[in-house]
């Protein structure tokens, strides 16, 4: 398969059982889970959930155990999108092409999707049926997620990105804000995905770590560039948002064809780290190409 279906299969996949999980909530507040809904549902690219399930796939694991943990890290991102958008943060009226949680739904309600939607990604990872032999690795995950995506982690990140604002700031600086607000997640749900094998090697987990750490920066200094040269039409979000908001970042630091270098530098490097791996890791090769080459 190529990467595009595998992308596609996955987004489905996830997709599916996200909307299962929703659906499946008690009607308390309609509003409330309706806008969980919105904000998890609308689109998306899915790649979190996608490294959960192609590192499990590439490790030959049960991709039924990779279900749950898939669906909890999108979850995450997902609120964190929508508390991203609110007025306190980056104020924007648009994600996706379509309106955001609280402009649809109103700001209270905007906050509250997001803080359901964080707890739920820990209710469905907590309540999901592993074997007695997996236990251990399900408590690891959620200890996983707990850390990649708070204090220590997207949150950590997301504080230093607003510290970072409104000043110029060395690359050693930003890639620091990076490595915690999009490279954290983007690391556990890689770790995740290993965390779906039982009693993994520690050199095939190395490996695997490498792969996630660059593609996590090289993600993020992409999307520095597409703010740059792409529009709001394909960016779904306003085109420019970041040099509005006077934010740091790799091509206001290093310029622009510089900072594309850099970030193909490490896709090459994430590539290298699972090629010498003893498994089939061509999908996960093919991504970290595409994360440097796509338009939005």
């Amino acid at each position: 398969m190529t990467l595009k279906e595998v992308l596609t299969a996955y987004q489905e996949r996830v997709n599916e059982k996200l909307k299962q999980a929703i659906d499946g909530l008690p009607v308390v507040a309609p509003k409330l889970k309706e806008a969980m809904s919105y904000g998890s549902l609308l689109g998306g690219k899915r790649v979190r959930p996608f490294l959960v399930y192609a590192t499990a796939n590439a490790l030959n694991a049960d991709l039924k155990l990779a279900d749950a943990p898939a669906v909890a890290i999108e979850c995450i991102h997902a609120y964190s999108l929508i508390h991203d958008d609110l007025p306190a943060m980056d104020d924007d009226d648009l994600r996706r092409g379509h309106p955001t949680v609280h402009k649809k739904y109103g700001e209270a309600t905007g906050v509250l999707s997001g803080d359901a939607l964080q707890a739920f990604a820990f209710e469905v990872l907590a309540k999901a049926e592993f074997e007695k032999d997996m236990l251990s690795n399900q408590v690891e995950m959620l200890k996983v997620l707990a850390v990649g995506s708070g204090y220590q982690g997207m949150c950590g990140g997301q504080e230093l990105d607003i510290e970072a604002e409104n000043r110029l700031v060395s690359q050693s600086e930003l890639e620091k804000v990076h490595q915690y607000k999009t490279g954290a997640l983007i690391e556990s749900a890689v770790e995740l995905g290993l965390l779906c094998v039982k009693d993994l090697d520690e050199n095939i987990k190395k490996g695997f770590r490498t792969y996630a750490h660059c593609i996590g920066l090289a993600f993020q200094v992409w999307d520095d560039v597409l703010d740059i040269i792409s529009d709001t039409e394909t960016l779904g979000k306003p085109q420019g948002s970041d040099i509005d908001s006077n934010k740091s970042t790799y091509p206001k630091l290093m310029g622009l064809e510089k900072a594309k270098e850099y970030a193909k530098s490490l896709a090459s490097t994430a590539v290298a780290s699972v090629a010498a791996l003893p498994f089939d890791t061509r999908i996960l090769q093919d991504f970290a190409m595409y994360i440097v080459e796509r338009d939005h």
